[in-house]
Formats: structure tokens, C-alpha cells, sequence
């Protein structure tokens, strides 16, 4: 909406801490309207907004695309009642809408901020991912863009106990991310009672330091402390984020429910609300806005195809594993500037090194911090970066709660996990990924990709980067011979037939390293005389229903469904939730999958084992066929 025709600029200290008593007002107003939220979680940093919306946040609220504009983030998302009251007084949403639609159905003013409001960059609420995803953007802004823009970044203290704080936190301090500032609300009271620290400045204070951060402790309804602590922070930053620690009361301003516990996530009685309204001097309804950006939005945003993309190529029967073409593809990739990338310390086995090596200054180590490792790769997109992150498929479970949030944040990140199954051989079970292709299948808008060999993997990973939402490919350790010419097509949604003729009495369907042990059996079953169509399922999400329901009629519903992964979930999921969607009945399945604890061994032992390998196919196979 078009922002007031009377707008306060040039807000001194007094009009701040009006300005914080219409929040902490607007904040129990619209909970108590919707009949839930958190007012006494936005009371206790109503000051520490208001000084920093109208003194210190450089903002184009007219032009939320401003690519110089400051970034604010609610790392504890569930105080947004705070959030859109502050949106609220800069002009951007109305009274109306901010008192009849907060988490009402179907509205933009949902209870924990998404990017469906254009001033909100990443979705928050599952606590400890704001931060991490603050890191990401402060690393686009001062590498990449290099753009003059801050991002600020309001924390609980109860979120405080994540580890993905500390991982933020430690990236930050190695990046020198002096464009970051944290503002930490420490209210003392968590959901349940008082947090792990309660007001113990001084141990969060020693934390911050010890992670390399420059941390100031203040009063947090001090507004002069505030101001200069603010200040502070963007202009004596010193080659360091700032991390502020605000001591303040939960439900500030109201005595019957300030510093008391009990209050969490409660909205206040309607009589009790119009009391709290009384008590903290009435509804404003004043309009203010501070600094814009000191810079003219004329640089250019990220984007643009740049040099042309020139794909490796590779020779049909060379043995090429997937992750090398992945790495190879990825540093193709590079001649576009709006691709970066991102590994998480094992750069050297995913191959994310060759994109490292030519293009240093768009490629971030995120080492052993697989949540920080995704939330990086969101806030690369929340700027229009192309990111890729990188690590051993297994590791990606540990990130899995970030993946599920970029979905919600409408973030588009690309992901790689390698050395999957029990393919990878003598590491054994805990290095081996075999729930990964359920874990993103599960995703909301997820693309799941698993290439079988170099030219495919290449062609997949080139798609990848135009793809919206979160995708995923699955690569392999091994190296496996290539099965198609380069220049082949590999479309997203698509499968490939190796092996049919009009005899074919049974499907196989592989991905990845089982594609080339349905085609060893497909070999045995020929030389039984039985005719067997092969298939490559590339793409296991979306899945080819055509490709499927075709084969399924031609070889009387007789398939064989083998993968490198748990039963559950997987390929053979996306199979028979593709083969039944339209009612189908007459189907005669066998689904191979790992479904027992894998050990140590080589991968021709474990894959056999499992009952994955080309002899346990050729196996069902003729039980299917009789």
C-alpha cells in the first residue's frame, strides 16, 4: 500500500520511545484481536525496535527491492506482533489490516513472518535460523555485491541455547562480518519458565567475545543506551559482528503481566488488554520513518547469464563417478556471476573445489556447520544469488529443520549430497546416506534429482540452476561407466528407457549406482531368454508417471524397483505413489532396498548384501515372470 502523506523523519529520542509505547500498544491490541501470539515477547524489544527503525535501519520502504536498503531479520519469529506493528508505523500496513487479518486464514500477516510481506527476507520461527540466515545475506552484501547495506538481527535469549546460533556466530567472526549486528532481547523468561541463562549478561557477554564477536551489554529500555550501542555498531564495528545484549523485561509496560511467568505466547483477556492499553498511554497512531539508504539504488542486482556455459563432455563407457561431474558442471556454472557455491568442508571429495579454484571470490567454506552450510546458501538467495552447497548426503540430515524453513522462506537452493548408500563401501553405516531421498521428497516443491552417470549429472546440475525451490542431487562415490553422449537431454520431471522391445515380460528401475546393476541383469535375464525394459529415473521427484505407467502396461505390471536407500520413501515410493495415483491395481512388485544395518565391507559385498546387487534383481525378476 501507498505509505501516508505525512510521514516523521528525523526522530530524536523522545518520538523513539513513543513510537516503542504505540508497539508494545499495537502488539497486545492485534494478539488479543486474533485471539493468540506473543505480545510479551514484542513488549520486552518494543525499545530496541524503535530506536532502530527510526534512528539507525537504512530503508526504502517504498522500494522494499532497494539493493542498498538495510536487512532486518526476527530470528525469534514469533514475536510478530512486534514486527508488523513496526510495519505498521513506517506506513506499509494499515491499523485496519493489522487489527481484522493477523493470523486470520489467508492472510499475508501470518504468525511467524514469511517473505509473503516484501519487507520480510527469510521465514523465522523455528528458533536459531534467523541468525545463520543473517550470515548468509551479510556474506552476499560484503563480498559479492559488495553493497553498503546492515543487516540486523533480533534474537531471544531462549534461542540463545541452538548451536546453530554459535555456528552463525563462528562464521561471522572468521568472515569479518562487520555489516552484521545482533541484537539479543534478554528477557529472562522463556516458554515454560525462566531460560537456561536468565539475565547473565556477563556469561552471554564472554560466549560472544570467545566466538570472536564484540559484544555490548545494555539496558535494553535504556534508549540512550540503545542509540549509542547501535551507533556503534555500524561505525566501529572494527572487522567483527556486534552482538548487543539487551537486559529487559518480558511484557514491559504493563505491570500485571511484566517479568512474569506464564505469559508466553498468550494473548491478554479483552478486559485485560484494554487495560494494559490504559497503563501504557493509549493507541497512537504515529507515522515515522527513518534514514534511507546513503547510496542511489542504481547498481545493478544480482542475475545475468553472463559468459556462456560450456558443459564438460565425457566419452560413452569412460568411468566417471557423479560428484567429480558434479564439481566439473558446478565450475562451468561459474561463468555465470549470479552463481556462487558453498561446501561444508569436504570440498575436495564432493568436488566443489573446482568451482573454488576459478572462482575464489563466489565460493564460501562453511567447514563442519552443515546448518549454517544451508542457511548461507538462504540468504545468497534471499539477495538473487544461484547458491549450491555441498556435503556428505548423510550430513544434510543435521540441516534437515533448515531445508524444511528455506521451503517456507520460497528460498531457491540447490544441494548436493555425495557418498550415498552402501555404495560408499568400508566407512560403513554412519558415513552412509540411506534416508535422504525420503528426507527431500518430503519438501514442500522439492525437485530430486539422482544421476547414474557423468553426462547426466553434468546436464542435471546445469538445470538445476534456473529451478525454483529447493533441489536436491543425489551423486555417488564411485566412478561408473558413462551411458550417454553428452549433449543428451535430461529434462526435470523425465526418465530414460536404456533397454525395450515389444517383448519385454518385466521392468527394471534403477537410479544412481542400481541403474547400472539393473542393466548387468538385464544381461543374466536375456540370457534366460527373458526380454526386460530398463529404466533410468533420473528424476525421482517429479517422477515420469507416462514413462511408468507405460512400461507397467507393456510388461503386464511386473517391475522391479531397486535403490541404494532405506524402503522407505524412496524410489520405490515415488514409483508406486506415481503407478497408483490413478487407481491402478494390477501390479506385481518387487521392491529391493537396503533393509537391514549395513556394516564395513567394499560396495560390491554391502550392495550384494543388501539384495540390491545384479544377481537379487535378476532374482525377482524371474519370480515376477515365473
Amino acid at each position: 500500500m501507498a505509505a501516508p502523506s505525512v510521514i516523521k523523519t528525523d526522530i530524536d529520542l523522545s518520538t523513539a520511545g513513543e513510537l516503542a509505547q504505540q508497539l508494545r500498544v499495537d502488539s497486545v491490541r492485534s494478539s488479543t484481536s486474533a485471539g493468540s501470539g506473543h505480545p510479551t515477547s514484542s513488549m520486552s524489544a518494543a525499545d530496541l525496535l524503535a530506536v532502530l527503525v527510526t534512528r539507525h535501519l537504512r530503508y526504502d520502504w517504498d522500494n522494499p527491492a532497494n539493493p542498498d536498503s538495510d536487512h532486518l531479520i526476527f530470528s525469534k519469529g514469533h514475536a510478530s506482533p512486534l514486527l508488523y506493528s513496526v510495519f505498521k508505523a513506517v506506513g506499509v500496513v494499515s491499523d485496519e489490516e493489522l487489527m481484522t487479518e493477523y493470523r486470520r486464514f489467508g492472510s499475508r500477516l501470518e504468525g511467524h513472518p514469511t517473505p509473503e510481506l516484501p519487507w520480510v527476507d527469510v521465514a523465522t520461527g523455528s528458533l536459531g535460523q534467523g541468525l545463520p540466515d543473517g550470515v548468509g545475506i551479510a556474506l552476499a552484501g560484503k563480498y559479492v555485491e559488495e553493497a553498503p547495506y546492515h543487516v540486523w538481527v533480533l534474537c531471544g535469549d531462549s534461542e540463545m541455547a541452538e548451536g546453530s546460533i554459535w555456528e552463525a556466530l563462528d562464521k561471522a567472526s572468521h568472515y569479518k562480518l562487520s555489516n552484521l549486528a545482533v541484537m539479543v532481547d534478554v528477557n529472562r523468561l522463556g516458554q515454560r519458565g525462566p531460560t537456561d541463562l536468565s539475565w547473565d549478561t556477563d556469561t552471554y557477554r564472554r560466549r560472544a567475545e570467545a566466538f570472536g564477536a564484540r559484544a555490548i551489554v545494555i539496558d535494553g529500555h535504556d534508549l540512550g543506551q540503545i542509540d549509542r550501542a547501535m551507533r556503534e555498531a555500524r561505525e566501529d564495528a572494527r572487522d567483527r559482528p556486534t552482538v548487543i545484549l539487551a537486559r529487559t523485561l518480558k511484557g514491559r509496560g504493563f505491570s500485571e503481566v511484566e517479568d512474569k511467568e506464564g505469559w508466553h505466547g498468550k494473548p491478554l483477556p479483552p478486559e485485560m488488554a484494554e487495560r494494559a492499553v490504559v497503563e501504557l498511554g493509549g493507541e497512537r497512531f504515529l507515522t515515522v520513518r527513518g534514514p534511507k539508504p546513503d547510496h542511489p539504488a542504481d547498481r545493478r542486482p544480482a542475475g545475468g547469464d553472463g559468459a556462456a556455459v560450456k558443459l564438460p563432455t565425457y566419452s560413452v563407457g569412460d568411468r566417471v563417478a557423479t560428484r567429480r561431474a558434479y564439481g566439473q558442471a558446478l565450475a562451468a556454472l561459474g561463468a555465470r556471476p549470479d552463481v556462487v557455491a558453498m561446501d561444508g568442508e569436504v570440498s575436495n571429495s564432493t568436488y566443489a573445489d573446482e568451482f573454488a579454484q576459478q572462482y575464489p571470490e563466489r565460493y564460501f567454506e562453511m567447514y563442519i556447520a552443515e546448518q549454517q552450510l544451508v542457511a548461507a546458501a538462504v540468504g545468497f538467495s534471499a539477495r538473487g544469488f544461484r547458491p549450491f552447497a555441498s556435503t556428505f548426503a548423510a550430513f544434510l540430515t543435521r540441516a534437515y529443520d533448515f531445508i524444511r524453513m528455506a521451503a517456507i522462506s520460497r528460498a531457491n537452493i540447490r544441494l548436493c549430497g555425495s557418498h550415498a548408500g552402501v555404495e560408499i563401501g568400508a566407512d560403513g553405516p554412519s558415513q552412509m546416506a540411506l534416508e535422504d531421498l525420503a528426507m527431500l521428497r518430503a519438501v514442500h516443491g522439492s525437485t530430486v534429482l539422482y544421476p547414474s552417470d557423468a553426462a547426466s549429472a553434468a546436464a542435471l546440475v546445469a538445470a538445476m540452476a534456473d529451478l525454483d525451490g529447493i533441489s536436491y542431487m543425489r551423486t555417488t562415490r564411485g566412478a561408473y561407466p558413462v551411458l550417454y553422449d553428452s549433449g543428451e537431454q535430461f529434462p526435470v520431471g523425465g526418465a530414460k528407457v536404456l533397454r525395450s522391445t515389444k517383448q519385454d515380460q518385466v521392468t527394471l528401475i534403477g537410479a544412481g549406482v542400481t541403474l547400472h546393476e539393473c542393466l548387468a541383469a538385464a544381461d543374466q535375464l536375456q540370457a534366460d531368454g527373458i526380454a526386460a525394459r530398463v529404466i533410468d529415473l533420473y528424476s525421482v521427484k517429479p517422477v515420469d508417471i507416462g514413462t511408468l505407467t507405460a512400461a507397467a502396461a507393456d510388461t503386464g505390471g511386473r517391475i522391479v524397483i531397486a535403490e541404494d536407500h532405506h524402503p522407505e520413501g524412496g524410489l520405490g515410493s515415488a514409483v508406486l505413489d506415481a503407478l497408483t495415483s490413478d487407481g491402478r491395481a494390477d501390479l506385481y512388485v518387487r521392491h529391493l532396498a537396503v533393509r537391514n544395518m549395513p556394516g564395513s565391507g567394499t560396495g560390491a559385498e554391502l550392495m550384494d548384501a543388501a539384495g540390491i546387487s545384479a544377481a537379487h534383481i535378476a532374482t525377482a525378476a524371474r519370480e515376477l515372470t515365473g
